[in-house]
């Protein structure tokens, strides 16, 4: 049995079609189909249901898939380590984040590590943390930087900074010269928050909830750049974690008492996965520049 019957199995299951997995594979549908039933006859079972309109797995397909999934894991993963280099003159890094991190950490972070490691070539991803999760345990991402909300065992994660989220506005609005505002302040004033496919943005109703403050949202955006972008262009504040405005001059984080909620960054990893030399020195690297950053 070779490789490309594997690849070519995993194709047709994943698109449920022989057409639409040979383009995949940049093969003809005859010569795919043909892999296909050779690794049939090889296993002595039927790995797929032709009888309808569209393909799928039979029970016994079901069954291969999990396992050849695995395995084809397994080999890249081993392809990575033998290309792997410790003094790190080459290599590859495959990064993903939620979009918190892309306004005030990713930026200082890459540009930390591509100074240091020039001749590693990096693949930056930003997605909800669920996505992030199902990817990293497809081992499409060697690491992820997300919340310890984690949802699946499989993962392990490590503490990476704690993030508290303010009320966040421009240098010159009324409030900016205040150190804090009361929780309840926050129903006088005018705001612009991410919308609800946004984790935060749900937190923050919770959060608001359980203290009964309802405030004025007079906006919603669907990223956090186009929030940022508002505030600085209008009379509107917003809640974010505080350390955005510290990268930001012209806009200011201002405590709220009692505190709004904080919330702990982690890395994410697969358990077991192999940890390249880049994916150590980035890891390394996080750390250090949090530290001296104090971002924590």
């Amino acid at each position: 049995m070779l490789l490309r019957h594997i690849k070519y199995f995993l194709a047709v299951a994943e698109h449920c079609s022989f057409t639409q997995a040979a383009a995949s594979m940049y093969v003809s549908q005859p010569a795919l189909s043909q892999q296909i039933k050779q690794l049939e006859e090889t296993l002595g079972v039927t790995l797929f249901d032709r009888s309808g309109r569209k393909i799928k797995l039979t029970d016994a397909g079901e069954v291969y898939a999990r396992y050849a999934r695995r395995s084809l894991q397994d080999l890249e993963e081993g392809l990575r380590a033998i290309h792997d280099v410790g003094d790190l003159t080459r290599g590859s890094l495959r990064l993903a984040m939620t979009p918190t991190f892309s306004t005030y950490l990713i930026g200082p972070l890459i540009k930390a590590f591509h100074e240091r490691y020039p001749h590693i070539t990096l693949s930056v991803n930003e997605m909800p943390q669920e996505q992030m999760e199902e990817k990293l345990l497809a081992d499409q991402f060697d690491v992820g930087i997300a919340f310890e909300t984690v949802q699946s065992a499989e993962l392990d994660f490590q503490p990476l900074l704690v993030e508290t989220l303010a009320f966040v506005t421009t240098q010159d609005h009324p409030l900016a010269s205040a150190q804090k505002i009361n929780l309840k302040s926050l129903n006088d004033q005018p705001l612009v928050l991410l919308n609800r496919d946004f984790a935060t943005r749900l937190q923050i109703d919770r959060y608001f909830s359980q203290h009964k403050v309802h405030p004025r949202v007079q906006m919603e955006a669907n990223s956090l750049s186009a929030v940022i972008e508002i505030v600085r262009h209008t009379q509107l504040s917003t809640l974010l974690p505080a350390n955005i405005a510290k990268n930001n001059e012209e806009l200011k984080a201002i405590a709220i008492t009692p505190s709004l909620f904080q919330r702990t960054a982690v890395l994410l990893q697969r358990k077991g996965a192999y940890q390249s030399a880049a994916t150590q020195a980035f890891i390394q690297l996080a750390y250090q520049h949090i530290e001296l950053n104090e971002l924590s």
